[in-house]
């Protein structure tokens, strides 16, 4: 606010210095001032020729030449008329500087400042003034900052929260383990505090879940069986051990409970591709489809309906799963909806069609079922 009133200020100020010249009378005409001194020079003449203080021919030659300034200065006096005239033309031009002066300055003002103003750009504390350009603090930055917080504040939680990814995140592994541990102690116990000081340590060993950082996953899973971190580094550290068939079946499990829209499911199906293990998809077995046979419709909903819709959800996803489309294909047969097993027949068969490996798989799988394949 202050801003804009300094800038009202100075157009006023301007507009002032455009208008107070035009605003002045205009000067009495020299021709009257000049035959009143002249006139006065001729009186003077006759006082100092009677006083005897100049000679007669003296005295004679200064009125000639006084004489002569007078009738010029009388020749050069305008007329009553021309004057009022030019008084009348020279007003008009004023008026219409004025209005320039009053609407052309704040125009031309407005006109250039919206090109190359920002009238919407808020004040910039003075403080950060001197940061880097774009307004943008760059992560070096603001760890300088926390830092120098925490050495001040050591017990707080939230300024260790805030510190630990960034450091991490910068590559500076063995200091996120140490801020992330410190998260921990004046945090609290968490899955997900233990599953990120293990993600800290593999990072600074490259990549490699080393035994220490095993030990957080396992303290993060007795917390939280279903953490998602600490299962998939667990899982990690199975297939870095050679235990891939472990690391699949961990890996399965997660994908079992997770959502359809989690983050990072992808990364959990390509690394369950890279040990084999194909699909994510839940199994469905044949005791369960059977029982469910059974049950009214409601309950049959209840415990399968949403299982299937899952399976079939998934396999939109990665379609590549043959196995997975064996499970949908025999659960709508057992359930008896043999349109709907049909259907997913149809669709398996367009997934895999690219690899005839996996399409050979898909119809022998599919012999036993009773559908045309």
């Amino acid at each position: 606010m202050t801003l804009w009133f300094v800038f009202a200020l100075m157009t006023v100020a301007a507009i002032f210095a455009v208008l107070w010249p035009l605003g002045r009378a205009g000067g009495a005409p020299s021709g009257g001032s000049e035959l009143a001194v002249y006139k006065d020079q001729l009186a003077e003449i006759e006082r100092d020729l009677a006083a005897g203080l100049i000679a007669a021919p003296e005295a004679e030659a200064a009125r000639i030449e006084i004489g002569r300034r007078l009738l010029a200065a009388a020749g050069s006096e305008p007329a009553p008329d021309g004057k009022s005239s030019l008084n009348k033309s020279s007003l008009k031009w004023r008026r219409a500087a004025a209005v320039l002066a009053l609407v052309g300055l704040p125009l031309v003002a407005i006109l250039v400042y919206i090109p190359l103003g920002s009238p919407r750009l808020h004040d910039f504390p003075l403080a950060q003034r001197d940061r880097a350009p774009g307004m943008a603090q760059s992560l070096e930055n603001m760890v300088t900052q926390v830092q120098q917080h925490l050495e001040k504040n050591p017990t707080d939680g939230r300024g260790w929260n805030v510190l630990a990814p960034v450091l991490e995140r910068l590559g500076r592994y063995d200091e996120a383990v140490t801020a992330y541990r410190n998260s921990l102690t004046y945090n609290g116990e968490s899955a997900e505090r233990r599953s990120d000081i293990g993600e800290a340590l593999s990072a600074a060993a490259g990549g490699v879940v080393t035994a220490e950082a095993k030990t957080e996953f396992a303290r993060a899973q007795a917390l939280n069986a279903d953490d998602p971190k600490a299962n998939y580094f667990l899982g990690l550290a199975a297939e870095q051990d050679g235990r891939k068939d472990d690391a699949a079946a961990i890996w399965r499990a997660l994908l079992a409970k997770a959502p359809a829209d989690a983050p990072w499911r992808s990364l959990v199906q390509s690394s369950l591709a890279r040990v084999g293990g194909g699909s994510t998809a839940p199994a469905l077995s044949d005791e369960t489809i059977a029982a469910a046979k059974d049950m009214s419709e409601g309950d049959r909903g209840a415990m399968i309906r949403s299982m299937v819709d899952r399976l079939a959800t998934r396999l939109k996803q990665n379609g590549d799963d043959v196995e997975g489309w064996l499970r949908l294909v025999r659960a709508y047969v057992v359930m008896g909806e043999r349109d709907k097993a049909k259907g997913a027949l149809s669709d398996a068969r367009q997934a895999v069609a690219g690899d005839a490996e996996r399409l050979r798989q898909l119809n022998e799988g599919l012999k036993n079922l009773g559908l045309d394949g």
